[in-house]
C-alpha cells in the first residue's frame, strides 16, 4: 500500500505544531468514500526506543481477519502531548506498505479533529494515506461534553466553544463512553455509525481490539 510523502519527520516540536496548524485545512469533513468491504485497525506498542507497529485489516460487516502486518522500528520523535502522530505514524506506515489488502476504512486509536489544532492522529494519517479515517479514543483530550443516556448508542456532541468536534457514544450499555471524531474524508454522522457498527459487545471496536492484540502480542490473530 503506498501513501504520500506530505512532509520530512525530521522536525522539532515546534515545526511539528507549525504543520498540523497548516496540514488541517487540508481534512475532508464530509462523506468521499464507496462502499466498505474493508476496515482496518492500528496501534502501537513501545519498550524503550523501538517501536511494534500493528495494522490489522477486517472484512465488513462480517468483521473476520483478511490481512494483518506487525513490525518493530526505532522511535525517532520524543512523547509530547498533541503531537502523538509525529512519534507513531512513521512506525505505522512501515506496516501499511507491508499489506496485501488496502483497506476502504482505518479505525484510530486516538484523536481525529477533537484535537486542540484539528489535526490529530486520525486525521494525519488519512491525508496521508488519502483514505477515509476516524478516531476513537478511550480518552477525551480536548473539549466538553455532556454525559449521554446508559443505553448502547447513545451519544452527546463534543464541543469546543461552540464548535462540535467530536462526540462522546455509549458503545455498550452501561459502560464508559469513546470519543469519536472526524479523520479525513468522512462526516460525523458517518463516523459515530461506522464505528458502532465495528463493535462486537466490548467498549471498543473489534479493529481496535485486534490491532492492539497484534501490538501487544497479547493473543494470536485468528
Amino acid at each position: 500500500m503506498q501513501y504520500r510523502a506530505l512532509h520530512s519527520w525530521d522536525v522539532t516540536p515546534e515545526e511539528a505544531r507549525r504543520l498540523q496548524n497548516g496540514l488541517r485545512t487540508q481534512v475532508v469533513k464530509t462523506d468521499r468514500f464507496g462502499k466498505i468491504n474493508t476496515v482496518a485497525g492500528v496501534d502501537i506498542g513501545f519498550k524503550k526506543d523501538i517501536a511494534r507497529a500493528s495494522v490489522v485489516v477486517l472484512s465488513f460487516p462480517g468483521l473476520q481477519v483478511v490481512d494483518s502486518v506487525v513490525t518493530e522500528s526505532p522511535v525517532r520523535f520524543p512523547y509530547v502531548p498533541g503531537l502523538l502522530s509525529f512519534r507513531e505514524i512513521p512506525p505505522l506506515l512501515i506496516a501499511f506498505t507491508q499489506l496485501q489488502t488496502e483497506p476502504d476504512l482505518v479505525i484510530v486509536d486516538g484523536q481525529g479533529i477533537a484535537h486542540p489544532r484539528r489535526f490529530g492522529l486520525a486525521s494525519h494519517l488519512g491525508l496521508i494515506l488519502d483514505r477515509p479515517t476516524i478516531g476513537c479514543a478511550k480518552s477525551r483530550l480536548w473539549g466538553r461534553y455532556e454525559e449521554p443516556e446508559t443505553e448502547h448508542g447513545s451519544y452527546t456532541y463534543l464541543m469546543d466553544k461552540d464548535e462540535v468536534i467530536g462526540a462522546a457514544v455509549r458503545t455498550r450499555r452501561n459502560v464508559r463512553v469513546v470519543y469519536i471524531s472526524i479523520g479525513h474524508r468522512i462526516s460525523l454522522d458517518s463516523a459515530r455509525t461506522l464505528t458502532l457498527a465495528c463493535c462486537r459487545g466490548y467498549r471498543l471496536p473489534e479493529t481496535t481490539r485486534y490491532a492492539h492484540n497484534a501490538a501487544s502480542s497479547k493473543e494470536p490473530l485468528p
